[in-house]
């Protein structure tokens, strides 16, 4: 199965529509509601795909029509656990048998090889997304356009296969098709979400490890503008209430300084020490600069019990200590043992015995990774006869997508993402003795401050390049005047910075 690096697709080669032999069953699942027109129309289109039939199922997730949804040719299951979009979509997920699941709404107008065109890129990898080319269009014969943002998105992105880890946006209801079992890995869909439910899957299949691969030659006709084109802004209003819960990618749903979220951000993992080395690990990780940060301690939690003990000299002291600690704190959780995923986080810390991280370690290592995209980041923290002392930052969607393949997961995800070896303490990881107390904002002070020297510093060069530059291109010319003009202005940006 070929490797695909972040989400450059065109190292794929689907074969032609119409030169090869299918073998994955699909299910169309089309989620409807007072739709026994529009629903027709679809089905009757489904009739026509040169997909063969003994290898597709149509099911209709009917969320509560009035009177009840009965279609010759389809498998027609009633919502029964909530209603609206995601709900139905989930109860036709649970319903179908296909090795693959291909989302339709209602109201679409299928080209004969949609199907086949979908199926194509399923059968070379089995994480694949595929986003089918949806037209708009008023009336069944015209041929429509493409929405404004999904044309831009395509456009500056070289069809996604530059837009890296936030190809998901892309994601859409309308038609994209999935395996089951990736599918299912990912969590399904969200059946309290009655819109945005295809964004939030988007955005957990690719912490799954999805690659997301927009197909132009999966066309499709929906009839009539989607809610989004009618009502923008009202239905931003309304998604972004749950969005920024959900997503911890989408930031500019998170500008709060200090509440606390559903999906953090970033999960930390502490190992359980001593009661005051690892209290000190777990405070430096909630006083850092990134609020939608989540701790894990790691320790034999399935051994404490709630029975009679020796209060001061049960063997497991030091770990009911923090779990007492810490047990009305809704950033910090117990697991016996570490997470093999940090999902639906995009990204996992886990921290050596004995090691915190200063106030902006996170945030740094979120810039360095995002930089290129990085997998994996390892960063030095000492040499001893055992090895190397190291922290690793790891991506979500690029250790899930090493799982697809057979070989070292490090390795995998170099090739696929790539991966860097830093220094700890250049990114603020201290032995727990030399943390600093997490005493009010002071060290997010003092890491804003140090980070602003930074961009100082940074200005500072390219003023003395082009300072420079500009001396060279006047000595060249022979512009004595604008030397001076410009000197002037090299030096009034100086004595600014």
């Amino acid at each position: 199965m070929t490797r695909v690096r972040h989400n450059d697709y065109g190292v794929l080669a689907p074969p032609p529509i119409g030169t090869w032999r299918p073998a994955l069953t699909v299910s169309v699942v089309i989620p409807a509601r007072d739709c026994r027109g529009e629903l027709e129309r679809t089905v009757a289109a489904l009739a026509r795909q040169t997909y063969p039939a003994e290898l597709t199922e149509v099911v209709v997730a009917d969320d509560g029509s009035d009177p009840p949804i009965e279609l010759p040719g389809t498998r027609v299951v009633r919502v029964r656990d909530g209603w609206g979009r995601g709900a139905a979509r989930e109860a036709g997920r649970l319903a179908a048998t296909g090795d693959v699941i291909h989302w339709l709404d209602a109201d679409m107008i299928l080209a004969e090889d949609h199907l086949e065109a979908h199926m194509r890129w399923h059968h070379l990898i089995d994480h694949a997304v595929v986003i089918g080319d949806t037209r708009f269009v008023d009336a069944p014969d015209e041929e429509g356009v493409q929405s404004p943002y999904t044309r831009r998105t395509l456009e500056s992105t070289r069809m996604l296969r530059d837009a890296g880890s936030t190809a998901y946006l892309l994601h859409t209801g309308a038609s994209s098709s999935v395996r089951a079992d990736l599918l299912h890995a990912a969590g399904g869909v969200d059946v309290e979400l009655n819109m945005a439910e295809d964004t939030e899957l988007g955005y957990r299949l690719a912490q799954a490890g999805a690659v997301f691969i927009p197909d132009p030659q999966a066309r499709g006709r929906h009839v009539g503008p989607s809610t989004v084109m009618r009502r923008e802004k009202e239905v931003h209003r309304h998604n972004w209430s749950y969005l920024g819960d959900l997503i911890p990618d989408l930031r500019w749903l998170r500008t709060h300084p200090s509440r606390h979220w559903r999906v953090p951000y970033v999960r930390v993992v502490v190992p359980a020490t001593t009661y005051e080395e690892t209290r000190t690990a777990v405070d430096a990780v909630l006083a850092g600069t990134v609020s939608d940060t989540a701790v894990t301690v790691v320790g034999p939690c399935d051994r404490l019990t709630d029975g009679r003990r020796a209060s001061l000299d049960e063997p497991l002291l030091d770990l009911r200590l923090l779990r007492n600690l810490y047990r009305y704190e809704p950033r910090v959780a117990f697991a016996a043992a570490e997470p093999l995923s940090a999902a639906p986080s995009p990204f996992l810390l886990s921290l050596p015995p004995g090691w915190a991280p200063g106030p902006d370690t996170v945030s740094r290592l979120v810039r360095l990774a995002d930089a290129d995209g990085l997998g994996l980041v390892c960063a030095v923290l000492a040499e001893t006869a055992d090895g190397v002392v190291a922290a690793r930052f790891e991506r979500t969607a690029a250790f899930s997508r090493a799982a697809f393949f057979h070989g070292d997961p490090d390795d995998l995800v170099d090739e696929m993402f790539g991966s860097l070896w830093v220094g700890g303490a250049e990114y603020g990881i201290v032995p727990v003795a030399e943390a600093e107390p997490p005493t009010g904002d002071a060290a997010k002070w003092r890491a804003l401050a140090a980070r602003r020297l930074e961009e100082v510093k940074e200005l500072r060069g390219t003023v003395e390049r082009l300072s420079a530059e500009v001396a060279r291109l006047s000595a060249e010319s022979g512009d004595e005047a604008g030397t001076g003009r410009f000197s002037s202005l090299i030096r009034h940006l100086r004595s600014a910075g």
